[in-house]
């Protein structure tokens, strides 16, 4: 068992999305100048860690399922393929959740006791998205979980640890966030329709089909953009990240098999992309 082995199991192609969302809320908190780097330092690290646990919960759970088949398309499973083993892997989800804990833990003299029942609704959803009676990954409601959990959530509390208050704005900075963090589970189910079907994981694509996937990347990358749309600066930068995001579109709908793992990592890329472009707007905003 290799730190190799564990690296992958954490999935660091989707670690982006933990990351992106962070650096959004802390940019709109330094344009109010109300910027903590203490708060910005430990909502990063807590978002790292549960989303980490989240992938090793699944990773586990799947297994648990019988759903990580040899015919999967998708990167290797550390505990189906017998990298890692399953009471190894259930303990490093435990003992991930656990630092988690302890990183909220941190937030509490900032941000009162609510931080306790948000960061227990957080470990309980890193764990029912896969685990549970009624697994929300197997019911269609990934992309809902993920736009709450990789959009709304981080942005919104990051945001208000540094400043104490929540604006409209800030709102729709998550939600943008969130339909870009949704892109990249479409990007997984897209790829999985197939292995997914014939398991009885019902995904959305599964639900809804390949065809509905692709529409809604396309329409979630258009209208993340807009966020960007407030100035002259920002209508520039959001012409630029928008061929960016048709470009990896169209790549995406004529590729099939084991070459959509790339795509995975393209779209959480841009994903971190898009947030250091707001990030650069703001600073030359601030500047012109």
């Amino acid at each position: 068992m290799s730190i190799k082995n564990w690296i992958s199991a954490a999935r660091p192609r989707t670690l982006p999305t933990s990351i992106a969302p962070v650096i959004l809320a802390t940019t709109y908190a330094w344009q109010e100048g109300k910027v903590d780097w203490k708060v910005f330092t430990i909502c990063m690290l807590f978002a790292l860690a549960a989303q980490i646990a989240s992938n090793f919960a699944n990773d586990y759970f799947d297994y648990k399922h019988g759903s990580d088949k040899p015919n999967r398309v998708g990167p290797r499973r550390a505990v189906a393929s017998g990298d890692i083993k399953p009471k190894t892997m259930l303990c490093a989800t435990i003992t991930t959740l656990a630092i988690a804990a302890v990183l909220g833990c941190l937030l509490i003299p900032i941000g009162g006791w609510p931080l306790v029942i948000m960061g227990i609704i957080i470990i309980l959803f890193a764990l029912a998205y896969s685990a549970g009676p009624y697994p929300l990954s197997y019911h269609g409601l990934g992309e809902v979980t993920v736009f709450i959990f990789f959009g709304i959530i981080p942005v919104t509390a990051t945001y208000w640890l540094q400043t104490q208050t929540v604006l409209p704005e800030i709102i729709v900075g998550a939600a943008a966030m969130g339909l870009l963090s949704s892109n990249i589970l479409l990007v997984n189910n897209y790829r999985d329709y197939q292995t997914d079907k014939e398991d009885g994981k019902n995904t959305s694509v599964v639900i809804l089909g390949r065809k509905f996937a692709i529409v809604t990347y396309l329409v979630n990358g258009i209208l993340a953009t807009s966020i960007l749309c407030t100035s002259y600066i920002g209508a520039s930068f959001a012409i630029l990240f928008l061929l960016l995001h048709l470009k990896t579109w169209k790549g995406l709908k004529t590729t099939e098999g084991t070459a959509l793992n790339a795509y995975i990592g393209l779209t959480a890329r841009n994903q971190l992309l898009f947030t250091l472009i707001y990030l650069l707007v703001a600073v030359l905003q601030s500047i012109l």
